[in-house]
């Protein structure tokens, strides 16, 4: 930086640093990039970890819009068949279906392996 800055002293301590706006402006905008890249270390550090999954934005607003059960948005996601699902889980491919459809709520021996085996969180699937 080229900038001029003027120092400001308190009982001959340096205490403030005066700088030009523009300056201002161009420090702020650095320490908000750092901010999205410790934001963006973080998240990929999590994912190395298996703590946490990256998804796209059309799923995330799938998911948002309630537009669908959130099993049936899931389980597309992954490239899943309802039968392929009820195969996994052990229950029937009717049953994925009215699950699917809001007619029935699986137990929760059911959804905990909706869970696993789609690999989210159970909260995901209600």
């Amino acid at each position: 930086m080229s900038a001029q800055v003027q120092i400001i002293k308190r009982d001959g301590q340096p205490e403030y640093a005066v700088v030009p706006i523009e300056t201002y402006h161009r420090l702020l905008a650095l320490a908000e990039d750092m901010e999205d890249i410790r934001a963006y270390d973080q998240a990929m550090a999590e994912i190395d970890r298996g703590e946490d999954e990256i998804v796209p934005a059309d799923l995330a607003e799938r998911l948002l819009s309630a537009e669908t059960h959130p099993l049936r948005i899931w389980r597309e996601y992954r490239g899943l068949t309802q039968q392929q699902l009820a195969d996994a889980v052990g229950v029937g491919k009717s049953f994925i279906s009215q699950i699917e459809a809001g007619k029935k709520r699986p137990t929760v021996g059911v959804l905990q392996a909706l869970s696993r085996t789609l690999a989210v969180d159970m909260e995901d699937l209600v």
